[in-house]
């Protein structure tokens, strides 16, 4: 897989390819390789999945992947809507059971219920989970107003206190859920979510970021381009110390 361009931005590894195929590919096999190292020398791993169409070829790879012992891998995810019917096809865990979670024997996969009865107690459920099981790896996009997760920039924090809250979505971020097809109409898209927080995906060891098409272009030239800021809460990948961010050519066309 031929990175057509890479550079490091602070501490960012960015490699450029020339489809979003190579793209996903390359980011698969570094997921699967430091996996595979890392079960050499631990009896299990805990892996963060984001669940977005980004994330199709990595996890396409990784699902092929042969060399990984799916059965000490812990898996959790990143965010789920609150209020959305439990078998709608655009519910994060929904998505994950798809196109990864239920074609591979995981030891354990650990979800976040977006119709708990208490929601806050839910948040407090799933950051007990993250804190008993420190994460190894992140596999995660970037949103079109550079969220991660959905941490979009009027509630993302860099030092926040919580592992895992509720948030009000804002509505380019829903709009994305539109633009993405998991949505037909913005109506349609919920308002609020629970999300896990910017310091606790930044714990894991290895952040495998992959960002794919035009309509995240403008996220990535901020991302990479401006300040390290909430305003691009994927800008805050630059300080951490093992992470690399996958482009297509399309998403890294505006990048001078």
């Amino acid at each position: 897989m031929m990175t057509r361009k890479e550079f490091t931005k602070d501490n960012l590894r960015v490699r450029i390819f020339s489809d979003r195929k190579a793209m996903g590919d390359c980011a698969g096999q570094v997921a699967a390789e430091y996996l595979v190292a890392l079960l050499r020398e631990k009896q299990e791993a805990n892996v963060l999945f984001a669940a977005a169409p980004s994330q199709n070829e990595t996890l396409a790879y990784l699902k092929n992947c042969k060399e990984i012992d799916w059965t000490r891998v812990n898996a959790f995810h990143m965010d789920e809507y609150i209020g959305l019917q439990a078998d709608h096809p655009a519910g994060f865990g929904n998505f994950l059971r798809r196109n990864i979670f239920d074609a591979l024997p995981f030891r354990s996969v650990n979800l976040i219920n977006g119709n708990a009865a208490d929601i806050e107690e839910e948040t407090k459920r799933y950051a007990e989970l993250l804190r008993t099981h420190p994460l190894d790896m992140t596999l995660m996009g970037v949103g079109e107003n550079g969220h991660i997760a959905f941490n979009d920039p009027p509630v993302a924090d860099f030092n926040d206190p919580l592992a895992v809250k509720t948030v009000e979505l804002e509505e380019a971020c829903r709009r994305q859920q539109v633009n993405d097809g998991c949505f037909p109409a913005l109506s349609d898209v919920p308002t609020h979510a629970v999300t896990v927080t910017i310091p606790a995906i930044l714990k894991a060891g290895l952040l495998v970021c992959s960002v794919p098409g035009a309509t995240k272009a403008q996220a990535i030239k901020n991302m990479l381009e401006g300040d390290i800021t909430t305003a691009c809460p994927a800008s805050v990948l630059r300080n951490h110390k093992n992470a690399t961010l996958f482009l297509d050519a399309a998403a890294a066309a505006e990048i001078q």
